[in-house]
C-alpha cells in the first residue's frame, strides 16, 4: 500500500484527472508505468500515425518518430497528421506539432536519419521499439538489436486490406485477476506460457487469485520458418480455417529477402517466383491445397504496398493496446503473430515457434510449381475503397 501511495504522489492530481478512465481500469502503478516509458516507433505513414496517436493520448512519457522519408502526394489519403502544405517535408517533422497537440505532456523527440544507419547499440536506449512498414531484413535486424538488449520488439505492416503485428517480447510476466478456483492450475498452460505465482486477496468477502504468467518469445526470423501449433493442423476442419495470409505473408517476406528488400512487380517473372514461394510456404504449414486459389492471391498481390483507413486504424489500435497491456503488465499480449484481413473482418492469432508436432495425415501434398502464375490483370480488385481513403 506504501508502495501505490508513492507512486500516487509522483502522478499530479491533474494527471489523475486526465487518465482518470484509466487509472480506474488498470489502477496507478500501471500508469505510471505507461508514464514513465520510452518508445520508438519506425516510419511515420498511416499505421504509425494510429499507433502514436493511441500511446500519447494513454499518456506514455517519451515518443521518438524516427523517418527520412518525406511526405508525399499519396501520403494524404489516408494519413490525418499531414496535409498538402507538408508535401516535400519530412515525414516526422510534418507530423509532430499535431502528435504533440494531442497531449503536451508527452516528450516528442524526432529523429530524421535513416533507420537503416542506426547501430544496435541505438535501440538499447529504449524501453519498446515498434518497426513498421519495413522489409524483412530490416525487421529481422531490428529484432536482433532489440533482443541483444533484451527489449521488446513489434514489427507491423499493411497492405490495403490486409495487415499483421508480430510481437517478439522475449520473456515477459502478467498478472491477471480471477475467482480462485478448489481446482489447481496447471503450472504449464501452454508450450510457451506458465503460471510462476498465485497470491490471493479478500475483496468484498470474495477470495480473489493474482495470477503472474509467463510467456516466452520466440524472434521473428525463427517465427517465420516455424510450423503451425498441432491445434491449428491436426483436423481438417481446423487446417482450413487457417487464413492464407499467413502463407502470403511469408512469401512475402522469403520474396524480399531474394530481391534486396523490394515488393513484387505485375511483371511474369515475379508473379511466377511469388506464386510458387507461396505453394513452398503452404506446403511447410501443412495445410490444404485448396485453401489457396489463384483469388486470394491475385488479391493479395493488388494491395501490395497500399493503405487503407479502416485497417490502420484497427491494426494500429490492436497494437497500441498490446503495448498498453504489456507495460502496465496486465491481461494476455498477443503471442506472437496477429494477422488482419479486412475485407472478411477477421483478426486470428498465430502462436508460431519452433516446436515442431507429429506429421499429419492428409496434408497438402508436395506440389510442382505452376506454369503459369497469377496474372493481377484479371479482376482488378479497387484499393480505393473503404470511404474514398485508400492510396496505391
Amino acid at each position: 500500500m506504501e508502495q501505490h501511495d508513492n507512486m500516487a504522489q509522483s502522478i499530479s492530481a491533474d494527471e489523475i484527472a486526465l487518465y482518470d478512465r484509466q487509472i480506474r481500469l488498470w489502477g496507478v502503478p500501471a500508469q505510471e508505468k505507461i508514464r514513465s516509458a520510452n518508445i520508438l516507433l519506425i516510419t511515420f505513414k498511416s499505421l504509425a500515425n494510429e499507433i502514436a496517436k493511441n500511446l500519447v493520448l494513454a499518456g506514455i512519457g517519451k515518443l521518438t518518430v524516427i523517418d527520412h522519408e518525406t511526405v508525399k502526394e499519396e501520403d494524404l489519403g489516408a494519413q490525418f497528421f499531414v496535409t498538402e502544405e507538408h508535401i516535400g517535408q519530412n515525414r516526422a517533422q510534418a507530423a509532430a506539432p499535431s502528435i504533440q497537440e494531442m497531449n503536451p505532456r508527452v516528450q516528442l523527440h524526432i529523429d530524421t536519419d535513416d533507420v537503416h544507419t542506426k547501430q544496435p547499440e541505438f535501440f538499447a536506449g529504449f524501453d519498446l521499439t515498434i518497426a513498421t512498414e519495413l522489409d524483412y531484413a530490416t525487421y529481422t535486424t531490428i529484432n536482433a538489436a532489440c533482443r541483444i538488449a533484451n527489449r521488446p520488439f513489434y514489427a507491423a505492416g499493411l497492405h490495403g486490406f490486409y495487415g499483421f503485428v508480430f510481437a517478439d517480447l522475449i520473456s515477459h510476466d502478467f498478472v491477471i485477476e480471477r475467482a480462485k478456483s478448489n481446482v489447481s492450475s496447471a503450472t504449464q498452460e501452454t508450450p510457451t506460457r506458465s503460471i510462476v505465482n498465485i497470491t490471493t486477496k479478500n475483496e468484498n468477502g470474495k477470495i480473489i487469485e493474482m495470477v503472474t504468467k509467463r510467456e516466452t518469445y520466440s524472434p521473428l526470423i525463427l517465427a517465420n520458418t516455424s510450423p503451425l501449433p498441432e491445434d491449428y493442423t491436426r483436423l481438417p476442419r481446423k487446417r482450413r480455417q487457417v487464413t492464407p495470409l499467413l502463407t502470403c505473408l511469408r512469401a512475402l517476406w522469403e520474396f524480399q529477402k531474394l530481391s534486396r528488400g523490394r515488393l513484387p512487380t505485375p511483371s511474369h517473372q515475379d508473379l511466377e517466383l511469388f506464386t510458387k514461394l507461396a505453394r513452398d510456404r503452404h506446403h511447410e504449414l501443412k495445410l490444404d491445397i485448396t485453401t489457396l486459389d489463384s483469388g486470394f492471391l491475385r488479391t493479395f498481390l493488388q494491395n501490395l504496398g497500399s493503405e487503407l483507413s479502416p485497417v490502420a486504424a484497427f491494426v494500429g489500435g490492436r497494437l497500441a493496446q498490446d503495448v498498453i497491456n504489456v507495460l502496465s503488465a496486465r491481461e494476455q499480449p498477443i503471442q506472437n503473430l496477429l494477422l488482419f484481413d479486412g475485407e472478411k473482418s477477421l483478426s486470428p492469432i498465430y502462436p508460431l515457434h519452433p516446436f515442431f508436432p507429429p506429421e499429419v495425415e492428409n496434408a497438402m501434398p508436395a506440389v510442382i510449381p505452376v506454369a503459369n502464375p497469377i496474372s493481377v490483370d484479371d479482376e482488378p480488385i479497387p484499393v480505393h475503397a473503404a470511404n474514398g481513403q485508400g492510396t496505391k
